[in-house]
């Protein structure tokens, strides 16, 4: 009775990881395992994990192998040494998801841009598969299921700038589509977005974010369809990823907020916010992975292409990596935690390996007020970023009052001066006018005075002279 509540502090604990299980890929020619997604009913008897592979490399040497495998595979994670289930699609999957409401089923992304439908239940060929021509013209690099009353329906993004939505019992043709531009009036003249990764919350049914080989993030509001087609796309400029964004996720505990991992950094958003609130140091090898602790709201976890897996704890700090662990020397490629404890971590790599790990109690268990404290942090970041840029809009709403200010005054100068030469003109205009005026007076004078004076001076000579 005494140890009915267990309230201990494992915040004194260092952070730690072991090793449980690896599980290879079974065919010869390796392959990078692309995704893991653990089964939504995990449990501590029975925990499965579904395992995308794929050569995701342009031009590879591998594929000139005419018998390239195909094959996916579901683990039970007690069973290491032979896979569970074995799905077998027509090209590579690059993406694959448990059914949260019928989790005997799957949806996979292909690499030749097909989705494909599998029950396990019955056996690893596709019960539906999507027609190549209405298809994506890329990779899919995503799939969700989306809330809907049957279940049945799934939403896919790819690299061709297309997010499709399906109805896995009628694969023939998509449900929706919508193009990924950051311009839907004009699409000509503006870049189409290719989709990398997808995140969707099933409590926020019509808002789905889209991660962009361009390194923007793209909002879709299903709800705002009217305006831009409800896209809003995030910033363009300094925030923005450097490259490809390879996972995007809502916090669980927080959902307004989300996390991006690109290039060198992760970058926490805040969706009524176009640019990121916190961004973490820049690691030293490329990062190509990243997902929430579902069980920790402060904890999150990045894959590196050094094989590190770095664990960053913002309840404990926010400048330093919490913990790393070197999984090995093959780059990792996907990550994933299972729902119910939040202590098993699922390592994909290059080579078609996926590490479990298990990780120590004290980045698992929620801490003693730990997801007020985060949120608190979280929004206070928000407020902060957003002072900031209301400062800078106002900065240049004032630099360009300013310059409108220099012009008008340079303006109301240059008439001035205009006035003032106008009104020199005319007084030169009045001055000469005025001299003619005098020359012509003069002349005048002249002329009346010569004429008339010598007539009469010749006829008084002339009568003196007779006279």
């Amino acid at each position: 009775e005494y140890f009915d509540t267990d309230d201990r502090d494992w915040s004194g604990e260092p952070p730690s990881a072991k090793g449980l299980a690896v599980f290879r890929d079974p065919n010869s020619t390796k392959r990078t395992a692309t995704s893991i997604n653990w089964h939504p009913e995990t449990s501590g008897t029975t925990s499965k994990i579904a395992v995308s592979y794929s050569i995701l490399s342009f031009q590879d040497q591998r594929f000139q192998s005419a018998r390239l495998a195909t094959q996916s595979y579901v683990w039970d994670v007690i069973n290491p040494n032979t896979p569970d289930s074995e799905l077998c699609p027509p090209s590579p999957l690059c993406c694959l998801r448990f059914n949260p409401k019928s989790t005997d089923t799957l949806v996979g992304g292909s690499y030749n841009g097909l989705i494909t439908f599998y029950d396990l239940r019955r056996h690893g060929t596709p019960i539906e598969s999507s027609v190549i021509e209405k298809s994506h013209h890329d990779p899919i690099y995503d799939v969700y299921w989306i809330s809907s009353k049957t279940g049945n329906q799934c939403a896919s993004v790819s690299t061709d700038g297309q997010m499709l939505w399906w109805d896995t019992r009628r694969l023939g043709e998509p449900v929706d589509k919508l193009l990924l531009s950051a311009d839907a009036k004009n699409p000509q003249g503006c870049p189409v977005l290719g989709g990398s990764s997808m995140e969707y919350n099933k409590e926020i049914p019509t808002k789905y974010l889209v991660g962009t080989e361009q390194g923007i993030v793209l909002s879709i509001n299903l709800r705002n369809r009217k305006q831009n087609n409800g896209i809003s796309v995030y910033d363009t400029g300094p925030g923005k990823h450097h490259g490809p964004i390879y996972s995007i996720q809502r916090n669980p505990a927080h959902n307004k907020f989300f996390m991006t991992i690109g290039d060198w950094t992760a970058r926490i958003w805040m969706e009524d916010l176009k640019t990121p609130i916190m961004t973490t140091k820049y690691h030293k090898a490329y990062l190509t992975a990243g997902c929430w602790s579902p069980t920790r709201a402060g904890v999150f976890y990045v894959t590196r292409m050094d094989g590190v897996l770095d664990i960053w704890d913002y309840f404990y700090r926010q400048n330093e990596i919490a913990y790393s662990h070197k999984v090995g020397d093959a780059s990792l490629s996907s990550v994933a935690l299972s729902n119910g404890s939040g202590r098993l971590v699922a390592v994909g790599d290059a080579n078609g390996t996926v590490s479990l790990l298990e990780v120590c109690e004290s980045l698992a268990a929620p801490q003693q007020n730990e997801k007020n404290a985060i949120g608190s942090m979280l929004e206070r970041e928000f407020k902060q970023e957003k002072n900031l840029e209301q400062r800078d809009r106002d900065l240049r709403r004032a630099k360009a009052l300013e310059l409108e200010a220099i012009k008008k005054d340079s303006t109301i100068e240059k008439d001035k001066k205009d006035a003032k030469m106008e009104e020199q003109l005319r007084s030169v205009d009045a001055n000469f006018l005025n001299m003619i005026k005098e020359a012509e007076d003069d002349e005048s004078k002249v002329d009346s005075l010569s004429g008339p004076a010598g007539l009469v001076t010749g006829e008084g000579l002339s009568q003196d002279g007779s006279a």
